[in-house]
């Protein structure tokens, strides 16, 4: 367990183990589960959610059962992307606490036998850090420059950009800056805003930056990172123009030269030594990769310890389609011996009660060619919207979800999801069910909503702070009724303190489900053995455990396999698995 922790003094980092050196395999089937700190507690009353805030709550983490959290970024900020965009990698942003709360959340996690993650972003910086003010400040040819990707521009005067790269957010990927004697000068990249300059990972220098910050936090006994574009750093010396015609928002295609790099795979190398030097520590990578020998290669030994993978997320409410995806997320870490991730929501996509109550229950903004953004992928996020040359058209208005359908719905893929072998990350608040909220236009805060001239609404709706207890707003959130994003009234049914009372409510249904997942020996086995099943219907169980799960997605009760009943996420009807329900058997 956690050592006695060295005193902070004098301005000198405090020194902590992780919570349990000796035990380096927890992560492989860990649950997860990922703070959205403005939206998670707010101790201080200025209605924004903070770190005081999560240690406030850490007894009710305790209480749901959950193994780690995986906080949103809290690195110091201008903001610009809801913290993707870091100014200080060694600090707190004060909009969240500081240093010394942030070790006590450790302590109390700890404590609780709870581990601590937090998001690392080291792709890019923000046009903030002190890096890019020198860079800015030194000019072309300097070594403040040569820590980030600039050059001069093409054409007679450089007055046209290096390439033909585009930002995930539209528009072009390079922004031209004046030079200290006022000229026009060199081009800067970046992948994603244009307050996110990209880094230069062949600069030795950047690396080494990036181990202080990883040893500063995991010296302070943080328990591992999720990697912010985990398959971006590594650019091709020669960047070559791009498909642009390919390119969308958000999303990034296998033979896009801006991701996916060969060279990438020597700095997680880096990383993994570093990391393999705090026994307990893992860190998990965002990797949008869909050739699966291709992301298999990030989950080599000496490589991430885990990688994000968002199929069962995008997948509609369809037993085949939900089949393929947990087939093809086995399938993509099996070459190299690597667990599998399994995930239904975050803060990028609409909450799965939304999702599975709309018509259809397609997953959120699909593109050109029927892919669903990858949610992280949109984490360095808010596009760069260009300006219209026709009238802008008005946003279209929020679908309407039917909520008891997307909650049964829900509740299925929940047991589906705790079944799998493998690690699984929640987002806060999917254990209370909660949808999407409706937000007036004048409450969303979501830049993209700006950017694109009110034509995308954003994802604020999924944003919106848990409510805790009590029966009117701000529901025991914050003291503060002026909370960052409004809490609808109606979300009295869905406070922590209802649902607690409450047998069969989705959180009772979310404790039962981690509980059994770890106290039955029948969850056993790293993979999955598919049974039989009527159309519209899924089975597998478990290789070695034999736990049984059945999905129903029809809107018909269906005969259950055999075997013993331990849980369902709706009653039996005469007997039968109800429509769109599952059920767990041994």
């Amino acid at each position: 367990m956690e050592t006695d922790r060295v005193l902070e003094a004098e301005g000198v980092a405090a020194v902590a183990t992780q919570l349990d050196p000796a035990d380096d395999t927890w992560w492989r089937s860990a649950i997860f589960y990922q703070i959205y700190p403005r939206s998670f507690s707010d101790l201080d009353g200025d209605g924004v959610g903070d770190l005081a805030g999560v240690i406030d709550k850490l007894g009710y983490l305790e209480l749901l059962g959950i193994d780690a959290l995986w906080l949103s970024p809290i690195m110091r900020s201008p903001m610009a992307d809801h913290g993707y965009d870091v100014s200080d990698p060694r600090d707190i942003d004060p909009l969240f606490g500081d240093l010394a709360t942030f070790d006590e959340l450790i302590v109390e996690a700890h404590d609780r036998e709870i581990r601590v993650t937090m998001d690392l972003v080291p792709n890019h910086t923000s046009d903030q850090h002190q890096w890019f003010i020198d860079a800015l400040a030194a000019g072309p040819g300097s070594p403040e420059r040569a820590r980030y990707i600039f050059r001069d521009g093409r054409g007679e005067n450089g007055d046209e950009p290096p390439n033909n790269w585009v930002s995930i957010f539209g528009g072009p990927a390079w922004d031209r800056v004046t030079e200290p004697d006022g000229t026009p000068g060199q081009w800067y990249l970046h992948i994603f805003a244009r307050e996110q300059p990209d880094l230069n990972w062949e600069n030795p220098e950047v690396f080494d930056d990036l181990e202080k910050t990883l040893r500063f936090w995991l010296d302070r006994g943080v328990d591992g990172f999720r990697i912010d574009v985990a398959h971006g750093m590594a650019k091709p010396a020669d960047l070559p123009d791009m498909d642009v015609e390919a390119a969308g928002l958000l999303v990034n295609r296998d033979d896009d030269p801006r991701f996916n790099n060969y060279a990438v795979h020597d700095i997680h190398r880096k990383i993994r030594a570093v990391i393999d030097d705090y026994p307990g520590a893992a860190n998990v990578g965002e990797i949008w990769v869909d050739d699966n020998e291709r992301f298999a290669e990030y989950l080599r030994p000496d490589e991430l310890h885990l990688g994000f993978n968002f199929r069962l997320a995008k997948a509609p409410f369809d037993a085949a389609a939900i089949r393929d995806a947990i087939e093809n997320s086995l399938d993509a870490v099996h070459s190299v011996g690597g667990t599998p991730t399994w995930t239904l929501s975050n803060h990028d996509v609409d909450r799965e009660v939304t999702r599975y109550g709309l018509a259809g229950a397609i997953p959120d903004s699909e593109t050109a060619d029927g892919e669903t953004p990858d949610s992280d992928t949109s984490d360095s996020e808010t596009p760069e919207a260009e300006t219209p040359e026709a009238e802008t058209p008005e946003a279209e208005p929020a679908p309407h979800a039917d909520i008891e359908l997307g909650t049964a719905r829900a509740r299925a893929m929940a047991l589906v999801e705790f079944a799998l072998p493998g690690s699984i990350f929640i987002y806060n608040g999917a254990e209370l069910g909660l949808p999407n909220a409706d937000l007036p236009d004048d409450a969303l805060q979501d830049p993209v909503w700006e950017r694109s001239e009110h034509t995308e609404r954003g994802r604020d709706a999924s944003r919106v702070p848990l409510p805790w207890e009590g029966s009117e707003p701000p529901f025991g959130f914050s003291t503060n009724p002026q909370t960052w994003l409004p809490i609808p009234e109606s979300w009295a049914e869905f406070t922590v303190e209802a649902e607690l009372e409450d047998m069969n409510s989705t959180l009772s249904l979310y404790r039962t489900a981690i509980e059994l997942r770890y106290e039955r020996e029948e969850f056993a086995g790293d993979d999955i053995e598919w049974y039989g099943a009527p159309t519209g219907c899924l089975a597998f169980r478990r290789s070695e455990g034999h736990l049984v799960c059945a999905l129903n997605t029809t809107s018909e009760p269906v005969g259950l396999p055999p075997g013993e009943l331990i849980l369902t996420s709706a009653p039996l009807v005469d007997g039968m698995l109800a429509p769109n329900a599952a059920a767990w058997l041994v």
